[in-house]
This record gives C-alpha cells, sequence and structure tokens, in this order.
C-alpha cells in the first residue's frame, strides 16, 4: 500500500505495509497550546468575530516583543504579507526582483503578480539561503528588491546584501516564514530590511492554521500598508477615532485575518518560549547523534554559523547524491518515519520558466534541493520517537 506525502512543492511516495499507522512518526505536528479552546470560546460568545478585536491586539502586542519590530500587522498568510511588500513597493513591469532559487513559490508569486520580472540567484550550500555574490551578479538598472528567505531559520548573510541594498538602491523583503525568534548578529529576523514577514501555517513553529504578519520599521510605509489591509480603507483610523467617517483611499485586499484565528496565535505566543524549548531539544539531539555516522557515511548536517541564533524550525540531511536521499526516504518511509525532500528549485519549475529570469544556473540550488532530508521535529516529540529515528538514521547505509 503506497500514499503520497505532500512535500512543498514536490510529492514523493512511502511504502507503509510494514508499519502500522499508530507508531508512525510524522514530519510534522501542530502544537497545542494550552488556552487555544479557552480564547477560541470566548470569541464566539462574543459580538466580535471579525478581525481586530481583543485577541488581535493581544498576538500582534506578543509579536512585537519577540521581534522588537515597532509595526506588526498580522494577516491571512505569510503570502499575502508578500503581496502588501510587493505593492507598497509599487512594483510594475519593467522592474526585477531578485529571489533565491531554492525557497517556496510566495515570493516568486507576489513579484509576478505585479507584473515584474523574478530574477532568480543560486544559493549557498552551507545555510541554503540565497548567495550574496549571485545576487550582487545580477543586480541591474532595473532591481527594485532582492528578497532573502531564512531557510530553516538560519539567517542570510544580512550584512552583505544590506551593503548591497545601500549601493544599489534596492529594498529588501525578508521571508521569515522559518524565522520567528531568530537573529543575525543580535538582530531579530525580520526587522533588519524593509519589510519582514511572518507565517503561522500550521508546519511553522507558532501556528493557527494558516495566518502571517508584516513588519515594518517605516511610519509611512506602515501607515500605507495599514490602509491596504482593511481593504483600501482608513477603517482601523475610524475604529481609533482619528476619523468620523473611514473611505476609500487607495487599493487593497481583505488581508486581516478573523478573531478566530487571532484567538489561537495568542494562546500559541503565550506559549512561546516552551515552544521553542521543545523544538530545541529535538534539534539539539539529532545535530549531536547523528554527528558521527555523518562523519562516516560522507553525510552533511544542518549546520548553523556562529553569528547567528536559529529557531530550530527543522533539521536537514545532505546525502552524498540524488539516489541515496531517494534510498534513505524510503528506508526510513519502511520503518514508520517521514522524512520529506524540500523544494523543487524555482527556476526549473514550469511557472519560473515562464515568469523568471535565470541570469547563471543555479547549480547549487539544484544540489541542495536533490539531496535534502528533513526529519521529524515538533516540541512534543518523546525521547522515545526521538531514538527511534537516531537509530534508523544510523542504521542507514549509503
Amino acid at each position: 500500500m503506497r500514499r503520497e506525502v505532500v512535500t512543498g512543492t514536490g510529492v514523493q511516495h512511502t511504502d507503509k505495509s510494514s508499519v502500522q499507522t499508530a507508531d508512525r512518526i510524522s514530519f510534522s505536528r501542530p502544537y497545542r497550546a494550552s488556552r487555544e479552546l479557552t480564547n477560541v470560546e470566548a470569541v464566539l460568545k462574543s459580538d466580535h468575530c471579525h478581525g481586530d478585536g481583543p485577541f488581535t491586539a493581544a498576538a500582534t502586542a506578543a509579536l512585537a516583543r519577540i521581534t522588537g519590530a515597532p509595526h506588526v500587522l498580522l494577516t491571512t498568510s505569510c503570502t499575502h504579507a508578500l503581496d502588501m511588500a510587493a505593492l507598497l513597493l509599487e512594483l510594475e513591469p519593467g522592474d526585477e526582483a531578485i529571489v533565491p532559487s531554492f525557497a517556496f513559490p510566495s515570493m516568486a508569486n507576489a513579484i509576478a503578480l505585479r507584473g515584474a520580472t523574478c530574477v532568480f540567484a543560486d544559493i549557498d550550500s552551507t545555510t541554503g539561503n540565497v548567495d550574496t555574490n549571485a545576487v550582487a551578479a545580477a543586480i541591474t538598472d532595473r532591481t527594485r528588491a532582492v528578497v532573502v528567505m531564512h531557510y530553516g531559520g538560519v539567517a542570510a548573510d544580512m550584512d552583505a546584501l544590506l551593503t548591497l541594498a545601500s549601493e544599489h538602491s534596492f529594498a529588501i523583503i525578508e521571508d521569515n516564514a522559518h524565522g520567528l525568534g531568530g537573529s543575525w548578529r543580535g538582530r531579530p529576523l525580520g526587522t533588519i530590511g524593509t519589510f519582514g514577514t511572518l507565517s503561522f501555517h500550521d508546519t511553522k513553529n507558532v501556528h493557527c492554521g494558516e495566518g502571517g504578519a508584516l513588519l515594518l520599521t517605516d511610519e509611512v510605509l506602515m501607515m500605507r500598508a495599514e490602509i491596504m489591509r482593511e481593504k483600501g480603507t482608513d477603517r482601523a483610523r475610524f475604529l481609533r477615532g482619528q476619523v468620523d467617517k473611514y473611505s476609500w483611499r487607495s487599493i487593497g485586499s481583505s488581508y486581516l485575518p478573523s478573531e478566530l484565528n487571532a484567538a489561537v496565535l495568542a494562546a500559541q505566543l503565550a506559549e512561546f518560549d516552551q515552544i521553542q524549548a521543545g523544538r530545541h531539544r529535538v534539534w539539539s539531539r539529532y545535530a549531536a547523534e547523528l554527528r558521527e555516522w555523518a562523519s562516516l557515511a560522507g553525510v552533511r548536517l544542518m549546520t548553523v554559523p556562529p553569528d547567528r541564533k536559529h529557531t530550530a524550525h527543522l533539521f536537514y540531511l545532505r546525502m552524498p547524491t540524488a539516489n541515496s536521499r531517494h534510498n534513505i526516504v524510503e528506508y526510513l518511509a519502511a520503518r514508520g518515519i517521514s522524512a520529506p525532500f524540500h523544494y523543487v528549485p524555482l527556476d526549473s519549475s514550469p511557472a519560473g520558466l515562464k515568469l523568471g529570469h535565470t541570469p547563471r544556473p543555479c547549480v547549487r540550488a539544484a544540489e541542495f534541493a536533490s539531496t535534502i532530508v528533513r526529519l521529524p521535529l515538533w516540541p512534543a516529540m518523546t525521547d522515545r520517537e526521538v531514538d527511534r529515528v537516531i537509530h534508523a538514521v544510523t542504521s542507514f547505509r549509503a
């Protein structure tokens, strides 16, 4: 019997005939916070289920404390936060934005929806983040933005990117879907560039099923973003008593999440330290107890440079070849362990070939994508489950 495991932009098949479903170890499992149901019940009993209620305010304040961002706007998804960033930059046909080839399609969609061109850049094989030399080589007089993803919650080389942005006058959009709580040389991720975006999809460290946030440091951009999020109206100012009525001010859409989503998110954020401690416990065991096997097997483990604080969003192996990656995925699946690969590089995807431009081949992104395996990781994993994963991995022979 076979089943399909959806893995971002790819699908893999696993054999589940030898392991009972109840004994399988999932790749990810959404965290359950203690006050979720209490908060949701409070919303349902109130007369305020739409957005911008007390739980929206509580979640926003918690995110501001964690990130240090002066302005935080909850959104319906990280995808919509990226869309808002592209709208706020007023990207248009003829403009270019550089994006890493190894990334989720949302950042490329945000660019393409504005009629601008995605320029795909290769990655640094050490972290999976965009390579700053590749970014520098891709800059033209049409470059309006660079989108950077902090893969796995490990920061990209932001100093080099900030220098390029200053020299060439482009904006930096941080796709920080993996990086809430992470930092670059002491600076919180999502607050270093012009825009930061967060994801609260249920595969993320903190979630509300589906959700996101836009982080801003600029007051003028914040005022424009607030209008854009509320269907292009100044309704937020009206609710604060700053105007006597609200009206259509600019283009926008319905980017504000409901109070039900915010209620779950507020409960999750209240236990942020507990969530992170659980994830780091699992991550650290993988890093320590797989080191010897990896050295002997020619496998590269996920590493974190010393000047970066990571978020334990995921832990991955880099297998020696694509064939050995396929084999270990099947090997682990036969032992009841889900270990998926990750993104199909954007420059080689059908939409990327149609909507983007690749000035130089993204060879490292292709190699990274063809050899990566992600191990199960969530806060409530038991020691027994972690033991099973480690034993299964170390018993594999490439």
